[in-house]
């Protein structure tokens, strides 16, 4: 099993910044790839970006290219969601998720991951 810590959430104003982490512990040899998601109030869950433990490939969503990085550091089995110029409309309950592939990630089926943190709120005021 794998679990999945997330934190770095809270209150920002728009255009700032702010630093997401994802801890990974337990059988994280079998993960392949990290990816983070959100849900906003009353919306569905939003595949944001993804990335590869081993050779450190990248994937985005369009809502977020340019604006959101992610990265990893392997030593310390931990992933991280660098978000700059941050808008009211990114308030969300921010998720991280382990998967056996990119793609998988990508997707965001949720019965096809191994984990999903418990999230952490991100609220960008106006």
């Amino acid at each position: 099993q794998v679990q999945l810590v997330e934190s770095g959430g809270g209150l920002v104003q728009a255009g700032g910044s702010l630093r997401l982490s994802c801890a990974a512990s337990g059988r994280t040899f079998s993960t392949y790839a990290m990816g983070w998601f959100r849900q906003a109030p009353g919306k569905g869950r939003e595949f944001l970006a993804a990335i590869r433990w081993s050779a450190g490939n990248t994937y985005y969503a369009d809502s977020v290219k340019g604006r959101f990085t992610i990265s990893r550091d392997n030593a310390k089995n931990t992933v991280y969601l660098q978000m700059n110029s941050l808008k009211p409309e990114d308030t969300a309950v921010y998720y991280c998720a382990a998967g056996r592939s990119l793609s998988t990630v990508v997707a965001g089926s949720p019965n096809a991951l191994d984990a999903w943190g418990q999230g952490t709120l991100v609220t960008v005021s106006s």
